[in-house]
């Protein structure tokens, strides 16, 4: 006797519909994933780069990024003054951390913990100007433009004095030295190159032995385009810290980011990375920052992150 299988006819405009049923479904079950889950699914990234003059002692840099603080958020509120339980020796906070008009208050309070600890800062365009609504799908274009609607201005002086206050030090155009546990940490920073505010300095000068006593120049921007990581490079940063990506916000499983609202290559969204110009190196670190325009909550395998760097001796 022949067996025979049973097998279910559809009609095609059916299983069409099935399909496109099932399809949009799965792009719902993403969608609020992105916006519910992984948007607050913060973590923290850790790295040991050993950059630190010979036999200087260790020390732990605590990297901040892209807060886009709103008011309400109190799981990143929590979560942000847990961070000074890991007790850094200093912060680098490069921008991006309002979100709203109203979010200076309650950025002030997550981060209250934090800055008794030293640290230094540059400005993101939105430390200046409140996100605007605006076709995501441009992000895939290229660099982001402001919207030809006026921007609603942010409190960035009331800003920047809270944090001058608790001893953090602007680095925006700006360079500035600073010895933590022994070692001459030597900045110098830009003010956001994402919307053309940028005037490199350089590093600082110090004293006449200083290329003889113990140092590392530190490179600080927020945005990460090319122009600026070859300007720290040519001048011999060890480190680059940068945020602004949002580690493409939006990844692909598998591929990785496929922007980076900059000229940096999708490659580098975030993480270590090596960094090379007229035959010097420097070491790139990119947050994927910790929060997402007001607009655009949402962020799918590339979730928000903090990064603590422990800086250790490099080999003699």
């Amino acid at each position: 006797m022949t067996r025979t299988r049973s097998r279910s006819h559809v009609p095609l405009a059916a299983g069409a519909a099935l399909t496109a049923g099932a399809a949009l479904a799965g792009g719902l079950g993403l969608a609020g994933w992105g916006v519910l889950v992984e948007r607050q699914r913060f973590q923290l990234r850790e790295a040991t780069l050993p950059i630190l003059p010979p036999d200087s002692p260790s020390m732990r840099l605590l990297h901040l990024s892209d807060i886009h603080m709103v008011p309400g958020q109190r799981l990143k509120t929590s979560w942000l003054r847990s961070l000074a339980d890991l007790e850094p020796d200093f912060v680098v906070n490069t921008g991006d951390n309002l979100g709203h008009r109203n979010a200076l208050t309650p950025l002030l309070e997550a981060l209250e913990p934090l800055m008794r600890f030293p640290g230094v800062f540059v400005p993101g365009s939105n430390d200046y100007f409140a996100p605007v609504l605006k076709n995501p799908l441009t992000y895939f274009t290229g660099p982001s433009d402001r919207s030809a609607k006026p921007p609603t201005s942010l409190p960035t002086g009331a800003l920047h004095t809270a944090f001058g206050n608790a001893g953090w030090i602007s680095l925006a155009n700006r360079n500035q030295s600073l010895a933590i546990k022994g070692t001459r940490l030597d900045f110098s920073g830009v003010d956001d190159p994402h919307i053309g505010r940028d005037r490199y300095t350089g590093f600082p000068l110090g004293a006449v032995n200083q290329d003889v006593s113990a140092h590392v120049r530190i490179g600080v921007t927020h945005a990460p385009y090319r122009r600026v990581l070859d300007a720290f490079t040519r001048d011999q940063a060890r480190l680059i810290l940068a945020g602004h990506t949002h580690g493409g916000q939006v990844c692909v499983p598998g591929v990785g980011a496929l922007v980076t609202n900059s000229d940096l290559p999708t490659s580098m969204a975030s993480g270590v990375h090596r960094w090379t110009v007229a035959g010097r190196e420097s070491v790139l670190e990119v947050s994927a920052g910790l929060g997402t325009s007001f607009y655009a909550p949402v962020r799918f395998a590339c979730p928000p992150e903090a990064v603590l760097l422990t800086l250790t001796a490099s080999q003699r």
